[in-house]
């Protein structure tokens, strides 16, 4: 069985620099630009980026409030939150599998 078009578009955005990185950032709550950018280690372009790519997946909620100076928070939906419990769940695997090996 082969992954499907969406899938391999998925795994090719979470394989990009930092992809892993923002959602864990993100499972901590809703976040701002700033906030994100002072606990990563990425460039600024590099995270306006990841955030895009997420949002437009459905992974990231984006949310603009109408204040001066303008304001932007991040959260994780719930299809985000499923892909962050995929990650972990692969990371689990990889875990036990190298401790069987040793």
């Amino acid at each position: 069985m082969a992954l499907s078009k969406n899938a391999r578009k998925v795994l090719k955005v979470l394989a990009r620099r930092g992809a892993p990185e923002v959602l864990f950032a993100l499972s901590r709550g809703a976040s701002r630009f700033s906030d994100l950018e002072s606990l990563l280690i990425l460039s600024p372009r590099t995270l306006a980026e990841r955030l895009r790519e997420f949002h437009l997946l459905g992974f990231v909620e984006r949310r603009a409030y109408p204040e001066v100076p303008p304001r932007v928070e991040y959260t994780l939906t719930p299809r985000g939150k499923r892909v962050l419990d995929f990650l972990r769940g692969l990371e689990e695997v990889l875990e036990a599998k190298q401790e069987g090996v040793t």
